[in-house]
């Protein structure tokens, strides 16, 4: 009992300390509301070659003798005395560069925002007779609009003439699978989850359940398909069919939209909503190679100038005093719970 009273104090204090935060944060962040309003995403590239070449050189530093490491510098300086020999001379040719690009996509496709920022910041460097695209992909689908604009975004650089490569590692299917069958070369990982061209649609309906509590929702329209199926009103069976028709009708698209796109792939046999992992993908032409982003891009710094490109929005006053008081709560309690464990003889 005596635990529980300490422990129920300890909360107390918390709540307290919190809605005092929170009022802080919100203060804070309508007064400087305007300001960061005004404020856009970031760009931000790294250089991956130099990012890999660094990591090389600390493992190198740890498991290479002295010897071994002078030698490697005096080999390094030779490489370098004869480059600008080149540079000199003007023998040397522009390296091909690989713009690397990242979507994480949710249902809404929420990435898309940061996407096509960075797709048309790309664009107006990039040269479509070397460079080449490289989108890291990973989406299990979502609303049908927002996977078509952010599918139309790869679009954009297949319409340019670029080179465009998508890498799967852990999922594209449905509206993912939308966006990467855009790309010249899909490349995913032995056991990434491709494919699931097909629609779903589903929704609750509580009718029955207000009608025995006496509940009436008047649902009022103008046009006979504005409203097919409802949550609350009582469906019909035209209602559904018509729905149904969509559903078909969104499908057809989904296939028109990847068969013009993969012409190799029998779409009788891979657009019926199943899924296929990277080994079977590869064997029904949903994917072209077997690989994980990381080998591949790798393998693409041996001969290329590699750029990872990204849009970041800047975080706000309040979305820093959030993560901080977050973390400050986190660590008490975290402390809070060790202490009394401690003096409990309490261990996990």
């Amino acid at each position: 009992m005596e635990f529980l009273s300490e422990y129920g104090i300890f909360l107390a204090k918390i709540v307290t300390v919190l809605i005092a935060l929170v009022i802080l944060i919100t203060a804070i962040a309508s007064a400087s509301g305007k300001g960061e309003g005004s404020k856009k995403a970031k760009l931000s590239i790294r250089k991956l070659n130099d990012s890999f070449e660094e990591h090389k050189e600390q493992i190198e530093a740890e498991i290479l003798t002295k010897e071994q490491l002078k030698e490697r510098e005096k080999e390094e300086k030779k490489l370098a005395k004869e480059a600008k020999k080149s540079v000199s001379k003007g023998a040397t040719k522009l390296k091909p560069r690989v713009y690397v690009l990242d979507f994480d996509g949710d249902i809404k496709a929420s990435a898309v925002d940061m996407f096509r920022e960075s797709v048309s910041a790309l664009m107006q460097v990039a040269d479509p007779q070397l460079d080449e695209v490289v989108v890291r992909l990973e989406s299990g689908g979502g609303m049908v609009h927002s996977y078509g604009l952010a599918s139309a975004q790869l679009d954009r650089i297949k319409k340019a003439g670029l080179n465009l490569t998508v890498t799967v590692d852990k999922v594209a299917a449905s509206g993912g699978y939308m966006m990467a069958c855009v790309a010249d070369k899909i490349i995913a990982s032995p056991f990434a989850i491709v494919g699931s061209i097909g629609v779903v649609a589903q929704m609750p309906n509580f009718h029955r359940l207000l009608q025995k509590n006496e509940i009436d929702v008047e649902i009022l329209t103008a046009g006979e398909y504005k409203r097919t199926l409802t949550m609350f009103g009582e469906n019909t069976d035209k209602g559904r069919e018509k729905f149904k028709n969509d559903l078909e009708e969104t499908h057809t698209l989904f296939k028109d939209y990847v068969s013009d796109r993969r012409p190799q792939i029998d779409l009788a046999e891979v657009a019926n909503g199943d899924i296929w992992f990277g080994t079977k993908a590869l064997e029904v032409k949903l994917v072209d190679e077997l690989m994980t982003s990381d080998e591949y891009i790798l393998q693409r710094c041996q001969n290329n100038d590699v750029y990872e490109l990204a849009f970041k929005e800047k975080k706000g006053i309040a979305d820093k005093l959030g993560l901080a008081v977050t973390t400050g709560v986190e660590r008490a309690i975290s402390k809070y719970v060790s202490d009394t464990e401690a003096t409990q003889g309490m261990r996990t």
